[in-house]
Formats: structure tokens, C-alpha cells, sequence
């Protein structure tokens, strides 16, 4: 006799715009037989149109479609039980804390939400729910993380002092913080919890550590309104429609590129949402060079320092413990090309553009008395942050086990995030700042 078909987990999600693609097509294609879609909602109806056309495109039948202000109504009538939930993060923690109470579980995008307060309440509904919540934390799938990971945690350099974590954005990806809502730190938190919480919950997950104090300092050095001194700035609010964005390199024209034309251009009717704005245009209140030192814990440091105008993307980690040092560099693209300089991320195209540029990655073992080994690592790619997205949807969406525990909870999540505020409240006060007085964690 044949076992019983398995029980598709129904799924709903809210917030339509570009990363929704990746979950959407997911869902669509690579888990069908574990995972269903059954809805969409968000505030732009044009928006969930677009998916519909797209899922249509993979075979899929469209779902239904639902006003954000009916999301509660949403989950009842569509019978959900997971919500995916990638709005704009200031809006996280109410669609997450409504559908735990409606029984649902919740995987949210990072950062899980925006401040302190938000974070409490999630934590909170959690803890008075029952519920799940997951923090789509993808940097922990790559191949290259997981064997960082399991380095350290079978002690490859001993007891861990130090880290030093640096990330560069280039001028293509980086810019792409500052033409969108990301630009205004009380939607997004700025890059330090936008960005850097990725970051800084790898660190959390490397070395099994909280952190406890954070200083920081930074600047918007080289976007804004300030940044015309560096000679680059063009005379234009935003791109569409602009002749002064014809040859601007920091353009983004979204007529050119169907999928944003249609989620973002043809969308902007309902809501005045420009996705395309000058990247020096006024406004900006996100810094893009910031650097940080946080302890933990266990004792150890960090420093770490993002750059979001480089001439070449990626990052290098350097651990420093009492049996040698770790080290992993990840260039993701070696240069910005003419040609590519007004496109966007190939990650944030999801595959429709190819990438002129070259990218390596480099994991060095340094033990004392010895010479440096190279560790290999199967399975990483240049595309879908390292081969992450497929691996994390494998496990969110797929049931794939999960012996590292990669899946973050909503605790990690408010690791990460706390890390992020304490650096934001440094810079607003000059001092460092203890973790515990932002929000007290068991």
C-alpha cells in the first residue's frame, strides 16, 4: 500500500515587490510537492498582477489577490498556514505579530523589523502564541559560512579573541540603497539594520555569542545631497523620464528592465512610489560608510566596517584565536563594467542579466608553527548570494532537515537587530552603548 500523500503547507505572502520573487518562484517550481502558494496581498494591486502574469508564465494558476488592509481576513478565508512576509521593514512586525494570533507561522526577511519597540512586541506575540517565527537569514546557507562555521566550532583556532569583518558594496549595488525607500532610515533602519544584519547574525551564529556592547561611528559620505562635491551628481529627481539620467552611470532606467517596469513603473499609479530616485537627490538620512566595534559574550571583539560605494564587490572575515587565525575573502564581482553600472545586482534580477564581472572566494586556514591551508568548499556559486537562496528555500519551504540550525528564530533575529541599533544609537550619541539597555533578553 502507498503511504499517504503528504500535506502541502499552505502559504500566504504579503509584500509584492522584487525579493517576494524568489519565495514565489520557490514555492512555484522547486518545493510544489511540500509547499503551496495560495495568496498574495500587499498595498499596490498592480504589484500582485505582476506575480500572477509571472506565476502563469511557470505553469502555475494564479492566486488570489488581497488588499494589505484585509491580510487578517486573508488568512482566515485562504485557510494559511505560513506567511511569508517581505513588505517594506517598518511594516514587519504588524503583519508578523497578526498572523501568529491567527495561528499562522511566520517566515519574515530581514531585518526581522526596525527598532527596539517592534522587537519587543514580536517577541512577545511569540512568546504568547506558541508560534514560529523563521528570520530568512540566507547568508547562513552559503557554502563558504557553513564551513566557517564548522571550522570554529570544532576549533580549528582555538578560543576565538577577535573578528574582523569588512563588506564592500560597489557602486552599482550599493547605490541601489539610495534611489528607493531604503533611503530614509525610519522605514528601513538604516544599513547597519538593513545590510549589516546579516553580518552581524553570522558573527552571532560563528561564535555562539551575544552581543553586549556596540560603539560605532559614520557619516553619509559619498550619496546624498552632499555627495554632489564628488563630481558625479546629475541634475534630475528621479531617472524615468530624465534626459540628465540618459548617461548617468547611477542611473536606474526601469523601462529597460521588464520585470522592475512592471512591479515598480507601471505600479506607481496607485501609490507615487518612485523606485528610480537620484541617488544625490535630497532626502537621503542612511549613512553609506560605517564602522563598528561590538563585544560579546564570550569576551571577544569585532570590528567591522561597510563601505556602500566600492569599485568592487564583496567581503573578507578574519577570526583570531588562541591556535591561529581564519581567514575567507569573497570577491562577487572584481569591478563594475560601463554597461552594467546602471543595471542592478544580477542577484536582484534573479538570473535575467549575466554579469561581465569575475568573482572568487578563498577560505585559508592559518594555524601556529604550521603552513597556511586552503579549505575547499563545494557547492558555492557567484549567483543567488553563494547558492544560499536555494539551500535556505530547501529548508524553509522543501522540509529539508537542518542539523546546523541554520533556520534563525525570532530571537536570532532580535540578536541581530539589537546589534544594529546599539551601532545607530553610538552614532547618535558618540558612546558606546550596552545591548541590555535597548531591549533585555532572556
Amino acid at each position: 500500500m502507498s503511504p499517504p500523500a503528504r500535506k502541502r503547507v499552505r502559504h500566504a505572502l504579503v509584500g509584492a515587490g522584487a525579493r517576494a520573487e524568489m519565495f514565489v518562484r520557490a514555492l512555484a517550481l522547486d518545493h510544489a510537492d511540500t509547499a503551496e502558494l495560495v495568496a498574495l496581498a500587499d498595498v499596490n494591486r498592480t504589484r500582485m498582477d505582476a506575480h500572477n502574469r509571472w506565476l502563469t508564465d511557470l505553469g502555475h494558476p494564479p492566486v488570489p489577490t488581497w488588499a494589505a488592509a484585509d491580510f487578517t481576513a486573508m488568512l482566515a478565508k485562504e485557510r494559511v498556514d505560513v506567511v511569508l512576509v517581505t513588505s517594506v521593514d517598518v511594516t514587519h512586525d504588524a503583519y508578523v505579530t497578526a498572523a501568529l494570533r491567527a495561528g499562522c507561522d511566520v517566515v519574515t526577511e530581514k531585518p526581522m523589523t526596525v527598532d527596539a519597540a517592534r522587537c519587543r512586541r514580536i517577541l512577545d506575540t511569540v512568546a504568547e502564541t506558541g508560534r514560529r517565527v523563521t528570520v530568512a537569514f540566507n547568508y547562513r546557507y552559503n557554502p563558504l559560512h557553513e564551513q566557517v562555521r564548522r571550522l570554529l566550532a570544532d576549533g580549528a583556532v582555538g578560543e576565538i579573541g577577535s573578528v574582523h569583518f569588512e563588506w564592500l558594496l560597489d557602486v552599482r549595488h550599493g547605490a541601489d540603497y539610495f534611489r528607493r525607500w531604503h533611503r530614509d532610515k525610519a522605514t528601513s533602519g538604516g544599513l547597519l539594520v538593513h545590510k549589516a544584519s546579516h553580518h552581524f547574525d553570522l558573527v552571532n551564529w560563528w561564535l555562539d555569542a551575544r552581543p553586549v556592547e556596540v560603539h560605532a561611528a559614520g557619516r553619509l559620505f559619498f550619496y546624498g545631497e552632499d555627495g554632489r562635491r564628488h563630481g558625479y551628481a546629475r541634475d534630475y529627481d528621479r531617472a524615468h523620464g530624465a534626459p540628465a539620467a540618459a548617461d548617468d552611470p547611477f542611473a536606474l532606467r526601469l523601462a529597460e528592465h521588464p520585470r522592475l517596469r512592471e512591479l515598480y513603473l507601471d505600479a506607481e499609479a496607485e501609490d507615487g512610489y518612485h523606485r528610480d530616485c537620484n541617488v544625490f537627490a535630497p532626502g537621503v538620512t542612511i549613512e553609506d560608510d560605517l564602522a563598528v566595534l561590538a563585544r560579546y559574550s564570550t569576551g571577544a571583539t569585532m570590528t567591522y566596517h561597510l563601505t556602500a560605494y566600492a569599485p568592487w564587490e564583496g567581503y573578507r572575515v578574519m577570526v583570531n584565536g588562541s591556535r591561529g587565525r581564519l581567514e575567507l575573502e569573497v570577491t562577487e564581482s572584481d569591478h563594475v563594467s560601463p554597461g552594467g553600472a546602471s543595471a542592478l545586482k544580477g542577484a536582484a534580477l534573479h538570473g535575467d542579466e549575466a554579469a561581465e564581472e569575475r568573482g572568487a572566494a578563498r577560505l585559508t586556514l592559518r594555524p601556529f608553527w604550521e603552513p597556511p591551508v586552503e579549505i575547499g568548499v563545494d557547492g558555492w556559486t557567484r549567483g543567488g548570494h553563494g547558492g544560499a537562496d536555494a539551500r535556505m528555500t530547501r529548508v524553509l519551504l522543501g522540509g529539508e532537515t537542518d542539523p546546523m540550525g541554520r533556520a534563525a528564530t525570532a530571537y536570532d533575529g532580535a540578536l541581530a537587530l539589537l546589534t544594529g541599533l546599539a551601532a545607530n544609537r553610538s552614532l547618535e550619541t558618540g558612546a558606546p552603548v550596552r545591548v541590555a539597555d535597548l531591549l533585555t533578553l532572556p
